[in-house]
């Protein structure tokens, strides 16, 4: 039997020191596998690393949000309480140069439900309520010579938006507390209103430019 040389393998076997170097067909396709799985866990974990980094980045953003929610929360509860509480509001009032005319727009023309004509010497004024559902629209025309809508209507001819009235769940409160707060008050006692009930008028100077009515709920 022939004796091999030191160091040298026999022919047709492929030295140990060679295969675990991946010598050979079946080495070289192990390496290469082996190069491969590197590159996918490489590109796996750049993947992962810019997920991350969106998903902090959505983090980030979103963080205002939640700030903004807690500060309004703050500012809710930093509304001092008051003794009376606003309501809903009860109409918006509209002063007409021909009530007749306006009655048959809102009942003729638009389908509304619309009331009788109601005198009220007190405040000068004829009232005729246009149901609408949620609120009601008060249509007014003059009543006497000094009645407030006549001069109103002087400065506008066509009429217009006369007051709102947004009720009240306690309209004496109402008038102590907004005297404290130093908003006027047209008149020194409630008057009886159109619906038998205790309104008050703010000054409009007061009221951002808006004549505001108050009425007892």
């Amino acid at each position: 039997m022939a004796r091999c040389a030191a160091g040298t393998a026999p022919r047709g076997v492929t030295p140990l020191s060679a295969r675990r170097a991946g010598a050979g067909p079946a080495g070289r396709g192990a390496g290469e596998g082996g190069a491969a799985r590197g590159r996918s866990g490489g590109e796996m974990a750049a993947v992962l690393r810019r997920g991350a980094a969106g998903l902090l980045s959505r983090l980030q953003t979103s963080a205002p949000t939640v700030q903004t929610l807690s500060s309004s929360k703050s500012f809710s509860q930093n509304i001092p309480s008051c003794l009376w509480k606003l309501g809903r509001l009860n109409h918006v009032a509209i002063a007409v140069p021909d009530l007749e005319k306006a009655q048959s727009l809102y009942k003729n023309v638009l389908g509304a439900q619309v009331s009788e004509t109601v005198a009220l010497p007190e405040h000068g004024v004829y009232t005729v309520f246009v149901e609408l559902g949620n609120t009601k629209l008060e249509l007014l025309h003059p009543l006497g010579e000094k009645s407030p809508i006549a001069s109103f209507l002087q400065k506008n001819k066509t009429g217009g938006m006369h007051h709102i009235c947004i009720e009240v769940d306690d309209i004496k409160a109402a008038m102590t507390e907004l005297k404290k707060k130093k908003i006027r008050i047209l008149s020194e006692e409630p008057k009886i209103g159109a619906h038998g009930k205790p309104v008050i008028f703010l000054h409009p100077k007061d009221c951002h430019g808006v004549l505001v009515e108050l009425e007892q709920a």
